[in-house]
């Protein structure tokens, strides 16, 4: 068996967002990972991991499916993807890294360093499009593993697989990033934390999590923009923004003031608070356009209910009134049921087929145009 550095291989597809150190690779976002394609008996992947209670998990898919799913334990190890196949029938090979960035755990990492190959690598096709997705816990994945009875919030019920943005980019063919923080929003988190406010961070390589070795591998770097330049950009978030209106203020600004998003005694959102929000979400499609200037912006929302719906809607009739932008469309996905939800009370496989699908249609539309 031969081993190979990630920048030895002259054929290989990167998954996700990186600073542009290759070997090793550090896999930040949810889905991030490597794609190769191979004739081989036998291939084996390098990887390095530590963490304190949050490890990693991945996925490992041999021609678009699943075959192996594992908690990534602590060290610098081998792992084999597969074995005992014959040799001489290309497939192509994916590692996909199930779990977000931990931003409250700066331990957490995972590295990708090379493979051990029993046979040959061959080309990969080229991706019929690019598609950045940015989102909150729904696009990390939560709730798309486990059981509906499963209310812990670990590691394990994160996954990249059986996902809306993984099944848009399987059916279109299409190369994808994604950025998301569970329980982030375009404001503040859902309990009303404005530091947790993804636009705050959207510049940066992976600026959620800027410590121990993920700073070493230029997490809190500016990212690049001009290195991957998507077709479209799906941002899914507003959940966890609405959901703040509903908590007791207990956090400060940046200016030291007590951040409180309010709900009027009946039960409308307060004028001043709605305003902070709309501001806020048009400052950020604003600074979307800026970095990916020839891209299509999709705002999607719906999966756990639309109550910001009309105000997205505004917000994005506002911006297009103001820029004469007209590449930017709102599209509804269908809300989580009885029947569709997932574990944690999150969308599951259903839901996000279903967003899938959606989706897919409307990327259609710009795919052809």
């Amino acid at each position: 068996m031969k081993e190979y550095r990630l920048d030895e291989l002259k054929y290989i597809h990167i998954y996700g967002r990186n600073s542009g150190i290759i070997s090793p690779l550090t896999l930040f976002w949810t889905a991030s990972g490597v794609e190769v394609k191979v004739k081989a008996s036998e291939l084996w992947v390098e990887v390095e991991a530590d963490y304190d209670v949050y490890e990693p998990w991945i996925s490992v898919l041999v021609d678009h499916s699943l075959i192996s799913r594992q908690m990534v334990q602590k060290g610098r190890y081998w792992l084999p993807l597969f074995r005992s196949l014959d040799a001489e029938t290309e497939r192509v090979v994916r590692l996909s890294k199930d779990v977000q960035p931990m931003n409250n755990e700066p331990e957490s990492y995972l590295k990708i360093y090379g493979f051990r190959i029993e046979g040959e690598f061959c080309p990969l096709e080229e991706k019929s499009m690019k598609i950045e997705f940015i989102g909150d816990s729904i696009t990390s994945g939560e709730g798309t593993v486990g059981a509906k009875k499963e209310l812990c919030w670990s590691s394990m019920i994160f996954g990249s697989v059986n996902h809306y943005a993984s099944m848009t980019a399987e059916k279109l063919g299409a190369d994808y990033r994604i950025v998301s923080q569970s329980g982030w929003g375009v404001l503040s988190s859902w309990d009303g934390n404005p530091g947790c406010s993804l636009p705050k961070y959207y510049e940066k390589v992976c600026g959620v999590a800027v410590a121990g070795e993920n700073e070493k591998a230029g997490a809190g770097e500016d990212y690049d923009f001009s290195s991957w330049q998507p077709d479209a950009v799906v941002i899914n978030l507003g959940t966890n923004d609405e959901a703040a209106f509903y908590q007791p203020a207990q956090y400060m600004d940046e200016m030291g003031v007590l951040f409180d998003q309010k709900m009027e005694m009946d039960g409308t959102y307060e004028v001043a608070s709605l305003k902070r929000l709309e501001n806020a979400m048009e400052d950020f499609i604003k600074k979307v356009r800026y970095y990916n200037p020839g891209a299509y912006i999709f705002w999607a929302y719906g999966m756990l209910g639309t109550p910001l719906k009309n105000t997205i809607l505004e917000v994005i009739e506002k911006y297009r009134e103001h820029t004469n932008d007209t590449r930017i469309k709102f599209v509804e996905l269908m809300p989580a049921t009885a029947e569709t939800i997932g574990s944690r009370e999150h969308p599951g496989i259903i839901c996000h087929r279903q967003a899938a699908e959606i989706l897919t249609e409307e990327l259609k539309k710009i795919k052809k145009s």
